[in-house]
């Protein structure tokens, strides 16, 4: 399977994030992609949770879903949607990030709710509360398609070992990790992260990523790392898109990942143990 990762530099205009991703797509196309990924927020990447209010949708009613459900179907490829920033009905009014698999028909397959939320503080001048604006999800996702069974991840998931090893013990065979990582902890974790998780499932993993500094009309604006990754079940990297954005194509062959776990069959070995 061709496929291509998506870097992007969003801003926090969807309508200006849609046109991005409607050319860099049709770039994809043309290099023979089948499978294209987005980053994670390709709709909306914002601080501010006041123009959040303001641009974001419900799914039913997001103009970037209904557009690129379009896109897939025109172009006849399977499109993951790394995540975008949706309206949820809770009644304390944040968001989901939520993360969308779209077949060649254009029909959405499979949605998964990012589990792990982003609250941390980086340095005195970096500090994220990723769940005042968003809630947790609470189901892991494995999707079936006709060329690979997909484990569903976004960004700050990737340091939870567990939840990978779950979804690839339920039969995925890639793990998709879109993500907006910042800068300051990707130069420190984000490859070393991205291929444990590959050599402990015997996966490939695919990571689009959001890169540079994001345009803001309201609020900060954030800066984020880059270097879409994808990585091979036996953890080497195939393919690292640096730090501009652009279209980054990798040609997936799935015998690797029997290959992989053949040799170190790790995911059946689980045992019981005592304590701590």
């Amino acid at each position: 399977m061709r496929t291509a990762l998506l870097q992007m530099t969003s801003s926090d205009d969807p309508a200006e994030n849609l046109k991005t991703v409607q050319r860099m797509m049709a770039e994809a196309v043309a290099s023979g992609a089948g499978f294209v990924l987005t980053p994670e927020v390709t709709n909306c990447l914002s601080g501010s949770r006041t123009h959040q209010q303001q641009v974001l949708r419900l799914e039913e009613e997001d103009p970037t879903l209904a557009a690129l459900r379009d896109a897939a179907a025109r172009h006849g490829v399977w499109l993951l949607l790394g995540s975008l920033g949706v309206k949820t009905h809770d009644a304390d009014g944040r968001f989901a990030n939520r993360q969308f698999l779209i077949s060649p028909e254009g029909d959405v397959v499979a949605r998964y709710d990012k589990i792990h939320m982003f609250d941390v503080e980086v340095s005195a001048e970096e500090t994220y509360r990723e769940s005042d604006g968003y809630r947790a999800g609470t189901r892991a996702v494995v999707a079936t398609t006709p060329f690979a069974k997909i484990g569903m991840s976004i960004c700050y998931d990737v340091r939870f070992a567990y939840l990978h090893r779950a979804l690839a013990k339920a039969g995925a065979q890639i793990l998709t990790v879109p993500a907006a990582f910042s800068h300051v902890t990707g130069a420190a974790h984000w490859h070393a992260l991205l291929r444990a998780r590959a050599i402990e499932t015997g996966c490939f993993v695919l990571a689009p990523a959001q890169t540079g500094t994001h345009p803001a009309s309201r609020g900060p604006s954030r800066r984020t790392y880059g270097h879409s990754l994808a990585v091979a079940p036996w953890g080497e990297v195939l393919a690292d898109a640096g730090t501009d954005p652009g279209v980054c194509i990798v040609d997936l062959d799935l015998e690797k990942v029997e290959e992989a776990r053949k040799r170190v069959p790790s995911l059946t070995h689980d045992r019981e143990f005592d304590g701590p």
